[in-house]
């Protein structure tokens, strides 16, 4: 069948463009016409797939004025497929192309969690556009039920993120080593992380950073503040290829988002037999099985690192666990979920 994923920027580092090029490269090699499409260019493009299999597509070079809307409509539609399905990755997309994809099956994503939704324009986006597509995908079944409640959607339908990896081998948990691992901006509260790292380590344990941003350079000020400047390395951009590598290295992970749909990043920790703590922000991440604290609550944060930081045997039982729920999120399983949908769709 032909597939089309539009993205409004497909080619930044992004869980919401990892995750795309992800399904559109699995549903490639099953067979499936697919084409990803980004309604931007990316700043900084970030290859994902080495050689995909699937047509990729960029609308136009920036956001256009309203000047060139008509323009643009019809590059859109040239694009895509003359029938088959339309997965729309956000309310923006949706907002933006819903009615340019009349005629095909059109699927409206949210890879945020409900929480977020309800504190943002999202929900009322979400009420407003969603309900007249085939179906609304979120990442958890709690989230799809309260989407269904709170936005009275009669589509909700719930499909988790898949893991891009699948290791044979898993971490030793030997390591004194803490990963974060995400872009360096706002949402992601790096900052707690430090602070809650400060308050439970000492030397030889480091926080190792994989990801770039904006707030790098007030990040390093903020370790340099906690005391713990030494032992925060600040990795960068680190190839998706050669993150297992990084995975196997680490003894703990640490996700200290405001929000988040479902933190890929716990899976992949998870996949490695890596135990995580997390704020308790969303259906999404409880899915994910890790060690839960109140959001926002540094101090607990805190608490449970340096638990795990000094119970080798308790990392290790938590790491199998994780390892053992992660399975569920494997990319054949995922796939076989949205193949799953397409034909609930059809009937």
């Amino acid at each position: 069948m032909r597939i089309a994923f539009a993205c409004l920027d497909a080619d930044t580092l992004g869980g919401i463009q990892q995750i795309t090029h992800t399904l559109a490269q699995g549903l490639a090699e099953r067979g499936h016409e697919v084409d990803v499409i980004g309604l931007y260019a990316a700043d900084k493009p970030f290859r994902y797939v080495e050689r995909p299999l699937y047509r990729r597509h960029v609308i136009n070079r920036a956001p256009l004025g309203a000047e060139r809307r008509r323009v643009a409509d019809r590059r859109l539609r040239r694009a895509l497929p003359d029938a088959g399905y339309l997965v729309m990755t956000s309310p923006s997309v949706v907002a933006r192309m819903a009615e340019l994809g009349r005629g095909l099956r059109r699927i409206g994503q949210y890879h945020g969690s409900f929480e977020h939704a309800r504190g943002s324009w999202h929900l009322a986006s979400i009420r407003r556009n969603y309900g007249a597509l085939d179906q609304a995908v979120f990442l958890s079944e709690e989230d799809a039920w309260r989407f269904s409640e709170q936005a009275l959607l009669p589509n909700a339908w719930a499909l988790p993120n898949p893991l891009t990896m699948w290791p044979e081998e898993t971490s030793t948990l030997e390591t004194p080593r803490v990963l974060g691992v995400g872009r360096l901006e706002g949402v992601k509260r790096f900052d707690r992380l430090i602070s809650a790292f400060a308050m439970a380590s000492e030397p030889p344990w480091e926080l190792h950073l994989i990801g770039d941003g904006p707030e790098a350079g007030w990040l390093r000020a903020h370790a340099e503040r906690e005391g713990v400047a030494d032992r925060v390395r600040f990795r960068g951009r680190v190839p998706v290829s050669q993150m297992t590598a990084e995975y196997r290295q680490a003894a703990l992970l640490g996700l200290t988002s405001d929000h988040e749909g479902l933190g890929l990043v716990l899976l992949e920790a998870a996949a490695h037999g890596v135990p995580s703590v997390a704020f308790d922000v969303s259906g999404g991440v409880r899915s994910a099985g890790p060690v839960l604290v109140p959001p926002g609550d540094v101090a607990a944060f805190a608490d449970r690192l340096r638990l795990l930081m000094r119970e080798h045997e308790e990392r290790r039982r938590l790491g199998a666990a994780a390892r053992e729920r992660a399975a569920d999120f494997r990319l054949e399983r995922i796939l076989d979920r949205w193949e799953e949908l397409f034909a609930h769709i059809e009937r």
